[in-house]
């Protein structure tokens, strides 16, 4: 049976991890990215092009994996300038991850190879999350935030819209996670920070941004 068409927003280093995980769903066509020096050059054999691809496919479904631990807080603003129906964007999910038929995914969600999602836990819109994650019941990953591989998110955690998770890091139970805020790689955070936080260590504690 033919795959749906994919095109992706992005053409970095996430596009390269995700490539595999994407083409069990979808026949990637092509990945946009605004930088011109990633532009003609190809990522599996896939062109990185501007964003006239998305008119040249107009019936593909769009993801995106744009955003890093530097440039994450721009990832909403970006995903919002291409002005694409909320009905065009996809989700991917990897035949490998365990996900719950009573969790709730938003739109334009990448779910790589070994995360486990159960009941009751919500993931928003314009998510991504990397591989052997773990995200226990209850919990609310919100709207354009990144997750790390081999992150642990407790039960009943709230991590705020346009966050990002470093990888190895853990979230204990019942923490609300302020929006805009950063968790840096291999953190253990034991209680809940407001909007705009950047945590790091064990306990994790707040630097200065």
């Amino acid at each position: 049976m033919l795959k749906s068409q994919l095109v992706v927003l992005g053409g970095g280093g996430n596009a390269l991890d995700a490539l595999d995980t994407l083409q069990t769903s979808y026949e990637v066509v092509a990945f946009v990215d605004d930088d011109v020096t990633k532009q003609q050059r190809t990522i599996g054999g896939i062109p990185v092009t501007s964003r006239s691809a998305l008119m040249k496919y107009p019936d593909a479904k769009v993801v995106s994996l744009i955003g890093s631990e530097k440039t994450f807080i721009r990832r909403e603003e970006i995903i919002r300038s291409f002005n694409i129906h909320q009905s065009r964007f996809g989700r991917v999910i990897h035949p490998n991850a365990n996900v719950s038929a009573y969790a709730s995914i938003g739109r334009d969600v990448i779910i790589f190879a070994g995360v486990t999602i159960p009941s009751n836990a919500r993931i928003g819109s314009h998510v991504f999350i990397l591989p052997n994650t773990v995200i226990h019941h209850d919990s609310v990953i919100e709207d354009y935030t990144i997750i790390g591989a081999s992150v642990v998110v407790a039960g009943n955690v709230n991590i705020g819209r346009s966050s990002f998770v470093g990888s190895g890091s853990s979230i204990k139970n019942n923490v609300e996670i302020g929006a805009c805020s950063l968790i840096g790689m291999s953190a253990n955070v034991t209680r809940s920070f407001k909007e705009e936080s950047v945590l790091v260590g064990n306990p994790a504690k707040q630097l200065a941004r």
